[in-house]
């Protein structure tokens, strides 16, 4: 059934997906042929941000495609107009500074920001989307522990 006054409310169905998303395993596995082979490109959930992130953002048309890297979300989404923003807002993707994980490289992290100081973003560790604190804590010498490099906005999440 159709009904003419019924207007979606993108932001907060957005934000309720996120939020959602905690503990399930729908973003571990993205298969590709690499050298003529088949190989699950994510590692069973190791390096699932960026395809977390970009599955959450492609459902609400808010970028053009899915992808496997942060740096490809990250192209997608200032095609699809986001911005940098200095404030955070809630719902709005954060990107953290590279981190080694393990013997791999350095990676940046990618997630949404939920308010109250938390974030939800992939975790290597555990393999699924997980609640954490904005910048994953602080260190021994009081400072965050990932340090967010950017914060970033799409004005069609405005109320």
């Amino acid at each position: 059934m159709i009904f003419s006054n019924v207007k979606p409310i993108l932001k907060d169905s957005y934000l309720a997906f996120v939020k959602n998303s905690v503990g399930t395993k729908s973003f571990q596995n993205f298969y590709a042929k690499v050298g003529g082979r088949k190989k699950d490109i994510l590692e069973a959930g190791n390096l699932s941000c960026a395809f977390f992130v970009s599955v959450v953002l492609l459902a609400f048309g808010l970028i053009k495609e899915r992808h496997a890297t942060v740096k490809g979300v990250l192209a997608d989404m200032e095609d699809s107009e986001w911005f940098e923003i200095k404030k955070l807002k809630k719902g709005s993707v954060l990107v953290w500074g590279e981190q080694q994980t393990g013997a791999s490289t350095a990676h940046t992290h990618v997630g949404f920001f939920i308010g109250g100081g938390q974030a939800i973003s992939n975790s290597s560790k555990h393999r699924v989307p997980k609640i954490h604190h904005l910048t994953f804590g602080k260190n021994k010498k009081g400072q965050p522990k990932r340090p967010i490099i950017k914060i970033l906005w799409n004005n069609k999440l405005d109320d």
